[in-house]
């Protein structure tokens, strides 16, 4: 059978849907007010079981690179572990749908009424999945950046992990560690405007080296206008710090009387500047 891993996130919400539909379905048909309800669940619930099949194949496929990730390891088997746990409990479920599909009219209450209580409990086990696969991809970025194989999709999970630890980083006052980061983005990215902005910017915000910084941003060759604003807004940032309050006023001045909507933070600092 081919390797089925990256499908994986398409997969496993179609078993969600279809799954967690059909078992509600199941249960309102107990109420016996809508008979064309028996048969739509079962429908589903039949398909959700097919659709687990694959998603337990699928994310069995998937989940050599994440495990082999530092500290991943128990978060990948526990979403496997329920993962399977919700298989089997529909395989259950779906085997008392057709067993039920396969005897007479007023024979199946029985049946569907088993099959509501058993897919409360599969319900439960899907969750219990979703919420540890949850876990699996946002706490330990399980799968991000290395499902497609694309090298340029790993420099993009690198990237992202740089940023938010230098984010942190300055949120927790460690200046030089965070400035350190945005070099090493930079260094990464050497072609990217927005990625050497912010490494000019932490050379002001960081490190507080006014004079590398002003030599950096000069130095920045902005793709478009907006890229130019930007530009222009982190030279009336340094131009303040370095204690030359004209002459960053009279670089923001035209900026905020070019907005078509008025900007109450650059309107803001332009005022603090008159002061």
């Amino acid at each position: 059978m081919p390797n089925l891993g990256v499908f994986h996130p398409q997969v496993v919400h179609f078993v969600i849907a279809l799954s967690l539909l059909g078992v509600a379905l199941r249960v309102v048909s107990l109420l016996r007010k809508w008979p064309w309800m028996n048969p739509a669940a079962a429908a589903l619930i039949v398909l959700g079981t097919v659709a687990s099949v694959v998603a337990v194949k699928s994310g069995a496929d998937a989940h050599g690179p994440a495990e082999r990730v530092p500290g991943a390891r128990n978060a990948v088997v526990e979403h496997e572990e329920w993962g399977e746990r919700a298989r089997n409990i529909f395989l259950l479920i779906a085997a008392v749908e057709l067993i039920a599909l396969a005897m007479a009219e007023n024979r199946r209450r029985v049946l569907h009424m088993a099959s509501a209580v058993i897919g409360l409990g599969g319900a439960f086990a899907l969750y219990e999945t979703g919420e540890h696969g949850g876990e699996l991809v946002y706490s330990y970025a399980g799968g991000v950046g290395i499902r497609s194989g694309d090298p340029a999709d790993v420099e993009r999970l690198l990237m992202a992990g740089l940023y938010h630890q230098a984010m942190l980083d300055r949120r927790e006052k460690r200046g030089e560690a965070a400035s350190e980061l945005f070099a090493q983005m930079g260094r990464l990215r050497p072609a990217d405007f927005s990625v050497q902005l912010l490494a000019v910017e932490s050379l002001l915000r960081d490190r507080n080296d006014v004079a590398s910084a002003r030599q950096a941003v000069d130095a920045l060759n902005p793709p478009d206008d907006r890229g130019k604003r930007s530009q222009a807004l982190l030279k009336v940032d340094i131009l303040a710090t370095a204690g030359h309050r004209d002459s960053a006023r009279a670089l923001l001045e035209p900026i905020v009387a070019a907005l078509t909507t008025p900007n109450p933070r650059l309107q803001a600092k332009l005022d603090s500047l008159k002061q």
